[in-house]
């Protein structure tokens, strides 16, 4: 890194979208991402749907058992 950056000329906010959405990454290991990319083809549907639809039911099972 350099000891002085200079920012005078920078404007605050220039690139700030409010609409943004943030996507975190999640790296699926891979012989679960095999088999749920097979599985996910077989539905027709895209992987990333497919683990959102099991991770909302394992949340419904979590809230269930909570009570």
């Amino acid at each position: 890194m350099k000891p002085h950056y200079d920012f005078s000329k920078g404007q605050r906010g220039k690139y700030y979208d409010k609409e943004a959405v943030f996507k975190l990454p999640v790296y699926l290991d891979e012989k679960v991402e095999a088999y749920l990319a097979a599985k996910a083809a077989i539905k027709g549907i895209e992987l990333s749907d497919l683990v959102n639809e099991l991770l909302k039911k394992e949340i419904e099972i979590i809230e269930a058992v909570r009570g």
